[in-house]
């Protein structure tokens, strides 16, 4: 049965990383881990975005399931087939890299139908399909440029129209958009999201920025130091963060570890230097947890609060205008800093506030995300 039941998740998967450890020499002596012992499954026609900050491991992750680079212990599987020793070009994937890497001497079609030329397909079949795949990405007629010709978008599409010519079960893609500016890297990838749909292919693609993930993905999966930290959808790294590091990550937000005190029916945290945060009815007590507050959850509260919410005590120190909200940037009492961004009707009201005044902060009980503590590697 259990068998059974390994060959069904197998077959429910596109990729598969088993266990990765990939170790690598520094220039100064010693042994730099870049992957350690990371594990992920990417599901048919679903967007994937492995993200984190530099030198987290994700593109050496990316390189490996590409065949570019050969892991230490672990394994890689395709389509359910054993990757290990198979070089980059025997395997059922296309990689868009972050320089694009198009032939300059080539025109776009002709970039474009690489793939298919080394493969033998007919001139007719060819020269069909290249149409075909330009036309889908919004460059039809530009067969005869060449990259020079081209903008930065426009040689992104093409790197694209390259990749999924051959129709892959997998597109990799190494950070595509950071080498554009801010309107066209939006723009793309709306692009690359609606594109990605309309293929059925699975994408997995890598980013430091947090908002191109949420903005892209199915799922994100979070890495640190050579750990995946977290995979869940977007929504849920942004609500329910599994460790303080996606917290701290992904969102704005202000943290603040204690332990749960009170009853059930009235519990708080209670930080090291004595403030209090209501939490939801229901919380064990002695649990010690970080507690997530983004800065949506608060607004200015009123004289009397219900019993359903917490109020903060805070000094207004700055207001920052940002066209769509207002952050307010208020002071604590143990000099941490927590930023308020309220809609509506909250909004007004703490715009009314001067600079320096004293102000509460109100939020449901329901709001704050608890984070269980952990020790140390776990």
């Amino acid at each position: 049965m259990k068998a059974d039941e390994e060959a069904q998740d197998q077959a429910a998967s596109i990729a598969e990383v088993r266990e990765a450890v990939k170790r690598f020499a520094a220039p100064e002596g010693g042994i730099v881990t870049a992957l350690d012992g990371v594990s992920l499954k990417v599901r048919p026609s679903e967007f994937v975005t492995l993200l984190g900050p530099s030198g987290c491991g994700k593109t050496t992750l990316l390189r490996a399931i590409s065949g570019f680079e050969e892991l230490d212990a672990g394994e890689v599987r395709i389509a359910g087939a054993p990757m290990t020793g198979v070089p980059p070009h025997r395997r059922p994937v296309n990689t868009v890299f972050q320089n694009y890497a198009l032939f300059p001497h080539l025109s776009v079609g002709d970039n474009v139908g690489y793939g298919l030329d080394v493969a033998g397909v007919p001139r007719a079949e060819r020269n069909t399909r290249v149409g075909e795949t330009l036309e889908r990405i919004g460059l039809d007629g530009y067969e005869r440029r060449r990259p020079d010709q081209l903008s930065g978008g426009q040689r992104q599409r093409v790197a694209l129209a390259r990749a999924i010519i051959n129709q892959p079960k997998l597109l990799l893609l190494d950070e595509p958009l950071s080498a554009l500016d801010r309107n066209l890297r939006k723009a793309m990838q709306l692009e690359l999201k609606n594109l990605q749909h309309d293929l059925g292919i699975c994408f997995v693609f890598v980013t430091h920025d947090q908002e191109e993930a949420l903005t892209m993905s199915d799922r994100v999966a979070v890495l640190n130091a050579g750990r995946i930290e977290q995979v869940a959808a977007p929504e849920t790294h942004y609500h329910r963060p599994a460790t303080r590091f996606v917290a701290e990550f992904i969102g704005d937000g202000a943290l603040f570890s204690g332990r749960v005190e009170g009853p059930a029916k009235d519990p708080v945290l209670v930080t090291a230097d004595g403030l209090r945060f209501a939490v939801a009815s229901g919380t064990p007590a002695g649990q010690e947890a970080t507690l997530l507050l983004r800065p949506e959850h608060l607004e200015a509260a009123p004289k009397s609060p219900r019993a359903s919410h917490g109020v903060i005590e805070a000094r207004l120190e700055q207001s920052v205008f940002l066209g769509a909200l207002h952050q307010f940037v208020c002071r604590l009492a143990n000099g941490a800093t927590i930023i308020a961004a309220p809609t509506g009707a909250g909004a007004g009201n703490l715009s009314e506030v001067a600079i320096g005044d004293s102000i509460r902060l109100a939020y449901r009980r329901d709001q704050p995300h608890l984070i269980p503590e952990v020790g140390d590697g776990a």
